[in-house]
């Protein structure tokens, strides 16, 4: 079993974000007027501030933009070293999701790698982590 992560706290802005992949599905807001996504999820579009907003399932890939290894044993159980990384989604423009590389060794992760999303389920939160694709 993994360690406990931070748990989000769940309110009408994010709840589609953190339990989306209760059904597989990476749910990002987009705006209903002008189109953009906005992420974090917000009441109103950050691009128009349309309040018609709905989260969107979207593709859930992407490529690997910037990353680091941390080798420091942040909380208790966490196993290291691990790949924190900006994933650019694929059809979701100007929206990066900062996450865990997961199910590849460390030395085998790169720039510009395309990835997937998994999800990990903690107590009813379905925290977004990616994965190598190919």
């Amino acid at each position: 079993m993994n360690p406990p992560r931070p748990r989000p706290k769940l309110d009408q802005e994010n709840t589609a974000f953190w339990t989306g992949g209760s059904e597989g599905a990476l749910r990002i807001v987009k705006c209903g007027d002008c189109g953009q996504f906005t992420h974090p999820p917000r009441v109103l579009c950050r691009h128009c501030q349309s309040e018609n907003i709905s989260a969107e399932a979207v593709a859930g890939t992407g490529v690997i933009d910037t990353m680091t290894i941390n080798h420091q044993p942040w909380a208790k159980g966490l196993e290291v070293p691990y790949v924190i990384a900006r994933v650019a989604l694929d059809g979701v423009p100007g929206v990066y999701l900062t996450t865990n590389i997961v199910n590849s060794p460390v030395e085998e992760v790169s720039f510009g790698d395309r990835v997937k999303v998994v999800f990990e389920e903690q107590e009813g939160i379905f925290y977004p982590l990616f994965e190598k694709v190919g």
